[in-house]
């Protein structure tokens, strides 16, 4: 079996050995290179060709949510995992809209960091926050009679793409031709994703894909 490939961009040495250490200590998944600077990690992150990429979002010279873009555009077979002191929604809604798949604070133990690894590499998305309310605040809720957060995080990438298909406006035929799909198969993501996320028509898909990131405001037709 192949391990999946682990890229670290952080700026502080000691907490990329520990991070380093615990990852390499795991059966399916190596550090295979490291940068302490978004410039290092630009340089650095194509020739290692990882599978998986964590960024810090603050760090000397600059980084940010934008650093997700940036580092998509050199790797792009890779996915970022956002591991950040931001314990914030409004930088998870837009770390997300910038293509990021996970995010991931500081704070979260061992097994999250972990966890969210192994999710990202298969395509998924992993959040993990600890303030109080946060997730209602990054995901919305499902539903007026449910009061808790959409699953969103539950989506596929596969998901997410006919989701934001969906909310832009395009016909099941133009998703289809979009994503090489066939149509059945475009209703079928549709049904789902409507009953997966307790949703009862667009306007209510729109509406949460513009909150969970999925979608940009400027983005509706």
């Amino acid at each position: 079996m192949s391990k999946t490939r682990v890229f670290l961009v952080d700026d502080h040495l000691l907490l990329r050995s520990g991070i380093k250490l615990l990852i390499n200590a795991q059966f399916d998944m190596e550090v295979v290179g490291e940068a302490g600077t978004l410039h290092q990690a630009i340089d650095g992150a194509p020739a290692a060709k990882p599978d998986v990429i964590t960024l810090d979002l603050s760090m000397p010279g600059g980084s940010g949510v934008a650093g997700v873009q940036r580092l998509l555009a050199v790797a792009q077979s890779a996915r970022i995992l956002v591991l950040t002191m931001h314990d914030d929604p409004a930088y998870v809604r837009t770390a997300m809209a910038m293509g990021a798949s996970g995010y991931v604070v500081k704070s979260a133990a061992d097994t999250e960091l972990i966890s969210a690894i192994r999710a990202v590499a298969k395509g998924r998305v992993f959040v993990d926050i600890q303030s109080s309310g946060a997730m209602d605040k990054v995901f919305g809720s499902t539903s007026a009679d449910s009061g808790g957060p959409a699953p969103i995080a539950t989506l596929s990438e596969r998901e997410r793409e006919v989701l934001a298909s969906v909310a832009k406006g395009y016909t099941n035929q133009q998703i289809a031709d979009r994503l090489s799909l066939s149509v059945k198969t475009v209703e079928s993501y549709r049904a789902r994703l409507m009953q997966k996320l307790g949703l009862k028509d667009r306007a209510d898909l729109m509406r949460l894909a513009v909150e969970a990131g999925v979608l940009k405001a400027g983005d509706e037709p």
